[in-house]
């Protein structure tokens, strides 16, 4: 059963009436740039605005919907043949290039691409292994993000500061500050922990939440204040956009998941169903959303308003994410690293003492990150063991191997591949990113980059 809630106001705060959704007695909330009625136009604005407009008339306002596809799927195969030669650096490109690039695309999009790539992994180039560190991040790093063009890596600390990185010539080239008394005319950093960052595929927006329950966007190419959502009544835990989108989604303390859209700055709707904290969420391309957080693990199907609920780890779930649009892999507090398909409310693998156990208290040690190379068969996880291990999913992803494991002192607190799988970055910390439960004193708070040695 699934519980949804839309709030009428556009000002991000939520409704106290939580409605069954049914394709009666609701309809979904449309978002649009319609003034109040509060607002006025002055005639001097009236006449300037029917100035502004231009009369003219094009081919396009009286081109039928069949000529204005074919238009497009000019345009976008035009587009595809430039940077196919961009990338092969040859004038003349075969049509074979072009026909494999549209059939991964359409796979990607639905879901159904699997490459099998965990083999071509030999090891890391240890040589050339890459610390990312400043003076201003003096406590652990506790979340990160990178571009689509691998270009930029953003990361917020316990400091309340993010900051960008480049990847190129791996130096520091831009910082929002810890800003203790937060001004009300301009907003220019956090004043408390930075939990959550995400930036869009097209790197237009940064997106980041802290403790003060507020969500912060920002030009990632300036990082100039855009604007800030509230409505949240707790502390910001996840962030991630839709692939190819402006859809956000954020998670938080309040046991809530809320959908926000930036092209027209305002609030769309809230998830309910979680009954505790929501610790972390992810999205692909597709209008659907995997949330995880105290023995709860579930999946939003947005547009068929209803929610898929998955049961299979015997602790808390702190960490999840797609390896597909049909399947995603989750670690927590016991140990468990569970391989999910939405098609099966139990795990379809599972990795038992996936980072060994602590033996001082012959615990299992916590899974406090987890990552995937998007729709292949190679998945990395992080804990505070002293390694980051890669594993390889086999088997229709039933079985798993460990394919390598790369030393690492401190917690990793968040990973990501790049785009090509050619690096992992992983964000270390001295304590976990929620608390202080333990401390690892050798560790240094960074990034660190790993470079992958191929077959």
């Amino acid at each position: 059963m699934s519980f949804f809630i839309k709030n009428k106001h556009a000002s991000g705060g939520t409704s106290n009436k939580r409605a069954k959704f049914t394709k009666t007695n609701v309809k979904r909330k449309k978002v649009n740039g319609v003034p109040s009625k509060n607002e006025e136009i002055t005639s001097s604005e009236d006449e300037g605005l029917n100035e502004d407009i231009p009369d003219h008339s094009s081919d396009e306002d009286h081109e039928t919907a069949q000529e204005k596809k074919v238009r497009l799927a000019k345009a976008y195969l035009e587009e595809i043949e430039k940077e196919e030669q961009a990338r092969l650096e040859n004038n003349e490109i075969d049509q074979s290039v072009i026909s494999r690039r549209l059939k991964h695309e359409y796979l990607k999009e639905t879901g159904r691409l699997r490459l099998n790539v965990a083999d071509n992994y030999a090891g890391v180039d240890t040589k050339n292994i890459k610390l990312l560190k400043c003076r201003e991040q003096r406590n652990s790093i506790t979340c990160m993000c990178i571009t689509s063009d691998d270009k930029y890596v953003f990361t917020g600390s316990k400091d309340g500061v993010v900051v960008k990185y480049s990847l190129t010539d791996y130096k520091k080239v831009g910082l929002l500050p810890f800003v203790k008394i937060p001004s009300s005319t301009e907003v220019l950093g956090h004043s408390s922990k930075v939990l959550a960052i995400a930036i869009s595929s097209d790197s237009k927006f940064l997106v980041t939440g802290d403790e003060s329950n507020s969500i912060y966007i920002w030009d990632p190419s300036n990082l100039k204040f855009i604007k800030k959502f509230s409505g949240h009544k707790n502390t910001i835990t996840g962030l991630s956009f839709k692939k190819d989108s402006h859809t956000l989604y954020s998670c938080s303390k309040d046991r809530t998941a809320k959908v926000w859209s930036l092209d027209e700055m305002a609030y769309v709707e809230t998830l309910f169903g979680h009954q505790d904290t929501i610790s972390s969420i992810d999205s692909l391309y597709r209008d659907r959303l995997v949330s995880c957080g105290g023995r709860d693990l579930r999946v939003w199907k947005i547009p068929e308003e209803t929610q898929l609920i998955f049961n299979g780890h015997i602790g808390n779930i702190d960490v999840v994410r797609f390896i597909n649009e049909d399947t995603f892999i989750s670690g927590g507090d016991d140990g468990q690293l569970c391989v999910w398909s939405v098609m099966k409310k139990k795990p379809v693998c599972i990795i038992h003492n996936a980072h060994e156990v602590d033996k001082s208290n012959q615990q299992p040690n916590w899974i406090s990150a987890v990552t995937a190379f998007v729709n292949t068969d190679l998945v990395a996880s992080g804990s505070q063991n002293g390694s980051i291990r890669l594993w390889k999913l086999e088997n229709n992803f039933k079985t798993s191997s460990l394919v390598m494991e790369i030393p690492v002192e401190g917690f990793v607190n968040a990973m990501c591949f790049s785009s090509e799988g050619n690096k992992l970055l992983a964000a270390i910390g001295k304590e976990h990113r929620y608390g202080r439960w333990s401390t690892v004193k050798a560790a240094k708070n960074c990034i660190m980059v790993f470079p992958f040695i191929k077959k």
